[in-house]
């Protein structure tokens, strides 16, 4: 007898935005898509570090820019306590917070300009455990390391040399990330199960030291390390 199929998985989403008109816009969107519920509004990162502490959330929407607590450092809470997963709201004209978002773990990075599918679809992905690694944020974000000299791989002690840790498999992995495939598309391009590429996936960042994806995506470019092709 085939069993029904499981409802889809609603994720929870806490936002965490300072400027009203911006939240409430951001929570109308989201509250558009049948997956997705919005279980709570912070307006400064300190109540967002609270509310998640309180509501544990699947994920937070945090701005970087906020009063008494900014986003870089709440994100760094959250993820350090394991709350939730951050996708970060930027503009990418603040190098620092760019790079500080990176350095506490965050999960993904969103353009604030980003229209209202883009911003369910990220949602979703970063709910998925997959990280927003979109190649042209990934790319900016190089070209930004280029300029800065900011160290890619968030200060967490991956260099060239962890590499080293990598079995073969486990490297192309990392070039696949490089990339900014879903595991869905790695486990397609190297012909395994998507819950064998989850597998890889955290073994990489253990080996590492990484705290996520976008990480990873990040110091593979750098690194040059490069995926196996399309079959």
């Amino acid at each position: 007898m085939t069993q029904p199929a499981s409802p889809p998985r609603t994720l929870r989403v806490l936002v965490a935005e300072d400027q009203a008109a911006v939240r409430s816009g951001l929570v109308l969107i989201l509250r558009s898509a049948p997956d997705i519920e919005v279980v709570g509004e912070a307006t400064d990162g300190r109540r967002a570090v609270e509310m998640a502490r309180a509501l544990r959330p699947d994920l937070v929407l945090m701005d970087v820019q906020m009063p008494r607590l900014d986003g870089v450092s709440a994100t760094r809470e959250v993820v350090s306590e394991g709350l939730a997963d951050v996708l970060v709201l930027t503009t990418f004209d603040l190098d620092e917070y760019v790079f500080g978002a990176l350095r506490a773990g965050a999960a993904g990075f969103l353009l604030k300009d980003s229209d209202a599918a883009t911003l369910i679809e990220a949602v979703r992905t970063v709910g998925r455990g997959e990280g927003l690694i979109a190649p042209a944020v990934t790319r900016r974000l190089i070209a930004e390391f280029g300029r800065t000299g900011a160290p890619p791989s968030a200060g967490d002690g991956a260099d060239a040399q962890a590499l080293a840790s990598l079995t073969p498999r486990e490297r192309e992995v990392l070039g696949c990330l490089g990339q900014g495939l879903s595991n869905a598309e790695i486990a397609e391009r190297l012909t395994m199960a998507e819950a064998t590429v989850k597998t890889h996936v955290s073994r990489v960042l253990a080996k590492l030291g990484l705290r996520s994806r976008v990480q990873a995506a990040v110091l593979a470019q750098e690194l040059g390390v490069e995926g196996p092709g399309p079959r």
